[in-house]
């Protein structure tokens, strides 16, 4: 099983550089307080952190 991690949105994109927005988008996020489970890979905590005032990792699954 590979491990996840459960990502919320906790900021909004209203007046943000368009790239952030599309990173959210790439995440599967679009609106606030919604979450998603991500398969843990180095590209998705690389998305995360270049957006990290609106996301929050909430759990970590291994």
């Amino acid at each position: 099983m590979a491990k996840t991690i459960v990502v919320k949105q906790i900021g909004s994109p209203i007046r943000r550089p368009a790239k952030q927005r599309a990173t959210l988008v790439g995440l599967g996020l679009n609106k606030m307080h919604k979450t998603r489970e991500l398969e843990d890979t180095p590209s998705i905590r690389g998305m995360v952190a270049k957006i990290s005032h609106m996301v929050e990792i909430i759990e970590e699954k291994g």
